[in-house]
């Protein structure tokens, strides 16, 4: 069976040298030196991704895990926390801040668009007694990027510690973590990294350690626990067995992209030229402003449906595309260009074969979606 071409946004397509990496031999994490400083390379390499030289780790887990264990470790009952929402995950992260005894307060915006960060100094001049804030950077169901950058320095100045998603960002959107002021920025192994599912990570400031380690109340759980993490390189022990054969992956999927010095610039180009495909064929995009490097969400045209849509692309065409979820659920349909599927070549192959769809679902578009390809730099090599 010919494996489909995956264009969804994460996971995404797992390089061939990742994947080997995998078929390492594996020892005993909990008592081998070489492993205990095999990850502490691997944070360190993290680190010039996100770059910071705040502490990182990697926990194993899915990128909700990140956002749980940060929720879990900063928040205690009664702290009051703002949720700055304008999408799905952002509204989301409110579910944990109460799961935890925490106080959610929604900043609500457009969930077409982009934060406004003067919206944000505005709210806070106002009231700013707030412990922390969540906010994510870019929203994949709906394809947005927020200014984190704005945001944090924003939060910073009014003492709020920050607690950013960057699961479907980093990799392929700029991301300065020092420069910003983030306290606690997460990210998941599954998408612009493209190595497997399971692992997030996330660095911690010392601002952020400050107020897991002197809190009034215990945290609850351990697996969320990040304060166990604290000495854990000095100690020589992990608060659990670590997945040996998943961080090889990583490190790996890692290295392959740090040495893409143009993994900005690939992401950003090609993401500006699908929506202008999307655009000049007539289709509308979902996001206003805010556009996302990573992936495209645009609406389902009428007279067709999502579900007649991905079928035919995935029988026809042997490509797998993504729709969404909560209120965006059969309303949009979403490609990811991030990682190892944003490439020139794979992403003109799916427009292709979505023109062809829905020119045989009887769409009518105004161009073909491959017109503006000529304008895009040629991002092919691996």
């Amino acid at each position: 069976m010919i494996k489909p071409l995956i264009m969804t946004p994460g996971p995404t397509y797992v390089h061939v040298d990742v994947r080997r990496a995998m078929m390492q031999e594996v020892g005993n994490p909990d008592v081998e030196e070489r492993f205990f400083e095999f990850y502490k390379e691997t944070c360190e390499r993290l680190k010039k991704l996100l770059k910071t030289k705040n502490d990182v780790i990697i926990l194993s887990g899915e990128g909700i895990l990140g956002l749980e264990a940060s929720c879990a470790s900063i928040i205690e009952p009664g702290d009051r926390v703002l949720c700055i929402d304008n999408g799905i995950f952002g509204n989301g992260f409110g579910s944990y801040v109460k799961m935890y005894g925490g106080e959610a307060t929604y900043l609500k915006f457009d969930y077409r668009e982009a934060v406004d960060v003067n919206v944000i100094e505005e709210f806070l001049k106002k009231d700013h007694n707030f412990k922390a804030a969540t906010l994510v950077h870019c929203e994949t169901p709906s394809g947005i990027t927020n200014p984190v950058a704005d945001i944090c320095k924003v939060l910073k100045k009014y003492g709020i510690l920050s607690i950013v998603d960057s699961v479907s960002a980093i990799g392929g959107e700029p991301l300065e973590t020092d420069e910003w002021d983030i306290d606690i920025v997460l990210g998941g192994s599954q998408k612009c990294i493209s190595a497997p599912p399971g692992l997030t990570f996330l660095s911690i400031s010392q601002d952020a350690w400050n107020a897991i380690l002197k809190r009034n109340t215990p945290i609850i759980g351990y697996y969320c626990n990040l304060s166990v993490w604290k000495s854990w390189y000095e100690d020589r022990w992990f608060p659990y067995t670590q997945p040996v054969s998943d961080i090889y992956a990583l490190r790996t999927a890692v290295d392959k992209l740090l040495q893409d010095d143009m993994r900005i610039e690939r992401h950003r180009s090609i993401a500006n030229t699908v929506r202008t495909a999307l655009v000049n064929s007539g289709l509308e995009l979902y996001p206003k402003n805010g556009f996302s490097n990573t992936v495209t969400a645009f609406y389902v045209p009428q007279g067709t449906t999502f579900a007649d849509i991905y079928d035919m692309m995935l029988k026809e065409h042997n490509i797998l595309i993504a729709g969404s979820f909560g209120f965006l659920k059969d309303k949009v349909i979403r490609i990811g260009h991030m990682g190892e599927n944003c490439y020139e070549y794979k992403v003109l192959k799916t427009l292709n074969a979505l023109d062809n769809t829905l020119r045989n679902l009887n769409i009518d578009l105004k161009n073909e979606l491959h017109s503006p390809w000529q304008y895009v730099p040629a991002f092919n090599s691996h």
